[in-house]
C-alpha cells in the first residue's frame, strides 16, 4: 500500500459507492493522521433537475467522501493491514452527524472545485473533519498546484485568489459500521 492516496483512484477508495454517488474525482494531496485536498467535477446528471447547480447537500457528500471515508478508510487498512477490498467487506461507511455547513457560493455543471479538510478527531473508526470547498481556476493543473503544499499553507488556505470560497463544513463526522451489525440492523 502506498503512503499517501495521492495518485490512487477514487474508485478503489469508495469500492460500495456506485459511479452516480461516487463524489471524488482525485486526490492532489494528503498527509495521513492530518488532511486531504481532494477534487470532484459535476455532471449533467449530478445537476439534473436542479437548475444545473450541483446541490449542497452533494457538496457535504463529496467533502464526506474525500475526508471521513477515504482518510478513515486509508488510515484503517494501514492500522489493519488489509486491502481496500478486505476493509469495503467489513465495514461501510456511515455518517454519524453535521455539524454547520455555511455555504459562500455555488457550483454548475463542469465545474472541478477541491475539498481541503482536516481531521479533527479519529479514534475507533470515528472521523471528524472540518475544512472548505473551493472553486477551481479554469484548466489549473491540480497535481501540479498542490505538489509541493505544506500543512502550514494548507491549514491557512493559501491558496491564489483565482480559487473561490464556496462553503466552510465543521464537524463532519463519519464511522465504519461493521458490516454484520449494519446488515443485521437493516433487516429488524
Amino acid at each position: 500500500m502506498a503512503d499517501t492516496l495521492v495518485g490512487a483512484n477514487p474508485v478503489d477508495w469508495l469500492l460500495l459507492y456506485g459511479p452516480k454517488k461516487r463524489y471524488v474525482d482525485s486526490y492532489h494531496w494528503h498527509l495521513p493522521k492530518e488532511a486531504i485536498v481532494a477534487s470532484y467535477t459535476p455532471t449533467a446528471y449530478d445537476v439534473e433537475d436542479h437548475f444545473d447547480i450541483f446541490r449542497g447537500v452533494d457538496q457535504i457528500e463529496s467533502f464526506a467522501q474525500a475526508t471521513v471515508v477515504s482518510m478513515g478508510g486509508f488510515l484503517e487498512c494501514k492500522k489493519m493491514g488489509i486491502s481496500q477490498q478486505e476493509m469495503a467487506e467489513l465495514f461501510v461507511p456511515a455518517f454519524i452527524s453535521i455539524g454547520n455547513v455555511n455555504f459562500r457560493y455555488y457550483l454548475e455543471k463542469g465545474q472541478t472545485f477541491i475539498n481541503i479538510g482536516f481531521i479533527t478527531f479519529y479514534k475507533f473508526r470515528q472521523m471528524v473533519c472540518e475544512g472548505r470547498i473551493y472553486k477551481v481556476p479554469q484548466g489549473l493543473d491540480l497535481d501540479a498546484y498542490f505538489k509541493d503544499f505544506t500543512i502550514e499553507r494548507l491549514k491557512a488556505y493559501d491558496l491564489s485568489n483565482d480559487f473561490v470560497l464556496v462553503a466552510e463544513l465543521f464537524e463532519i463526522t463519519g464511522r465504519g459500521l461493521k458490516k454484520e451489525k449494519f446488515n443485521t440492523q437493516s433487516q429488524s
